[in-house]
């Protein structure tokens, strides 16, 4: 079963429109939902946390559902598809990576919290600079995962519709931005987690559908997938072995474990997965949630792992990277493949299937973390630090709380969509991976010390949070991602100084670093009461939202 010469572009003609008529079902959808579930609830409660009623299999499902995103769908059964064994390294990173979510915060920070992480932090350090840090942070991060969603988005529609034109990948990343706007301003928190239930329900179906063809066209045959992958790599064996990507020199080898790091503690730390533990009712419900969670989305990476040898076997690594350099596109043709082929009705329908649910996954996804990111600015930035007091006296309610998350929302869209026109040609895993690095240098180091360390202050809370955050985006801007590589934002120009392509195993230790000096150069000395109550509430959930 050697690898057999595939499209470049989606099949033309006739049958693009059965596909674009797909994804005009999940567009439809997923606002019928929206709107549907917008009208039952317009207080904070409803808006930031979904009322917090869901059941814990519900939010398992939600929290999947935000995990799962154009990253592991698209990105990482593409470069499973292009790199092999290094490939499979991303899913084992990001599975590994709720162990300690579950470990350590799930239920911590559903009984200390209310909607952000800044409601965990200000319990017992002074509101007002804390806040500001914790809620910059978390725009940046949800930023640099919602630009890798458009990004996917653009990448899978330009190859529905058979074309490598850069508008229409413009259009399609203007007109995701526009719906996931409409998702968050209109149905909230509510609305957002049962989009993700039915996304995340979508995504695990048409994941073992394709899993189960391509394990029938090799008739289970695990040993002769792999034997057939390496052979349509190009790499022969070596696509079998560490590093076919990682492995050509110290700097990627440096580069391969910082994004493992990223990976594993950066989950932890994400904004839009930590308010999500907020949506059901109790600390034990969120911890149930995280089981589910693992449970679904390991199922899924280990689907993953077969659809990328599947894609390699049956097209070929060159053929996958003509389609798109980064491999975002590898899934989508090798649904086509097996469904028969370019041409073939069954191949056509399995195509567009695939690329609809795809689709669904990206918007689910931009809605989650557009729904974070207003909600940090509204909840922490502007009720907390810019207007703690309306111009009356009294302090800013929670009607004008949602009515700035709502503007927020919007403000955020437009620059989320105008950053994603300068990064079409990433590998949307690999823009996740910078998000996770930022997340786990400026926002995990923050909360473990809150949680953990008697000692910790305010002094420590801030240095903790711009510690990390600070010189991960620095080395981001001056690395081979922005500039000096032909894959980079402005391939034209090169003032990278940085080698690795990934700043996690620098600036996550830095952040851990400046909380500890942070603390010790401190004046304030730390309240044992207020730690004490944090500690009560953390683990018995007395006092929790």
């Amino acid at each position: 079963m050697g690898a057999a010469a595939p499209p470049t572009v989606a099949p033309a003609g006739e049958h693009h429109g059965l596909a674009v008529a797909l994804f005009a079902v999940v567009v439809l959808v997923t606002l019928a939902i929206t709107l549907w579930v917008g009208r039952r609830g317009q207080a904070a409660e409803d808006f930031f946390a979904g009322g917090r009623d869901f059941s814990p299999l519900q939010n398992g499902f939600a929290l999947s559902g935000d995990y799962l995103s154009a990253a592991s769908f698209l990105g990482v059964a593409g470069l499973i598809a292009l790199y092999g064994y290094d490939g499979v390294l991303y899913s084992i990173g990001f599975l590994v990576a709720w162990l300690v979510v579950l470990m350590l915060v799930a239920e911590l920070v559903r009984n200390a919290g209310r909607y952000t992480l800044a409601d965990v932090l200000a319990l017992r350090m002074r509101h007002r600079q804390v806040r500001a840090a914790a809620g910059s942070a978390s725009i940046v991060v949800t930023l640099l995962y919602l630009i890798a969603q458009m990004v996917g988005a653009g990448s899978l529609v330009a190859l529905l519709l058979g074309t490598d034109s850069g508008q229409a990948k413009t259009w399609t990343i203007v007109g995701v931005g526009a719906l996931m706007i409409v998702y968050v301003t209109v149905g909230g928190m509510r609305a957002t987690t049962w989009i993700q239930i039915v996304k995340a329900f979508l995504l695990i179906a048409g994941s073992v559908l394709l899993t189960v063809l391509v394990l029938v066209r090799f008739h289970g045959d695990l040993a002769d997938l792999m034997r057939t992958a390496a052979q349509g790599s190009g790499a022969g064996q070596r696509y079998l072995e560490p590093g076919l990507k990682y492995g050509t020199g110290l700097t990627s080898r440096l580069d391969f474990f910082s994004l493992g790091l990223a990976l594993v503690l950066g989950t932890a730390g994400l904004p839009h997965i930590l308010s999500r533990f907020y949506t059901v009712p109790t600390a034990r419900a969120a911890r149930r949630s995280t089981m589910w969670a693992i449970g679904l989305v390991g199922a899924f990476y280990l689907m993953a792992i077969v659809l990328g040898l599947g894609a390699t076997a049956l097209i070929g690594s060159p053929a996958v990277r003509a389609a798109n350099p980064a491999g975002n596109t590898a899934v989508p043709l090798l649904a086509l493949d097996l469904g028969g082929g370019e041409g073939s009705t069954w191949g056509i329908i399995l195509f567009a299937l695939i690329s609809a649910i795809a689709f669904a996954t990206i918007l689910a996804v931009v809605a989650g973390l557009t729904l974070a990111s207003s909600a940090a600015f509204a909840h922490d930035l502007y009720a907390r630090v810019w207007r703690r007091r309306a111009g009356d006296g009294r302090p800013v309610t929670e009607h004008q709380e949602v009515l700035v998350a709502r503007v927020a929302a919007v403000v955020i869209g437009a620059l989320a969509i105008a950053l994603s026109l300068f990064a079409q040609q990433l590998n949307v895993a690999f823009l996740v991976g910078l998000a996770f690095a930022v997340a786990a240098s400026a926002n995990l180091p923050v909360l473990l010390f809150s949680l953990f360390w008697r000692r910790f202050t305010t002094r420590g809370a801030i240095w903790s949070v711009y510690g990390g955050l600070v010189p991960a985006v620095l080395l981001v801007v001056f690395s081979p991602v922005v500039s000096g590589s032909r894959t980079a934002v402005f391939p034209g120009l090169d003032f990278h100084w940085f080698p690795l392509e990934n700043p996690g195993l620098v600036s996550i230790p830095l952040g851990f670093l400046a909380g500890w000096l942070g603390t010790l150069t401190s004046r304030e000395l730390p309240d044992p009461d207020r730690y004490a109550e944090l500690e009560v509430r953390a683990l018995t959930g007395t006092g929790a939202a």
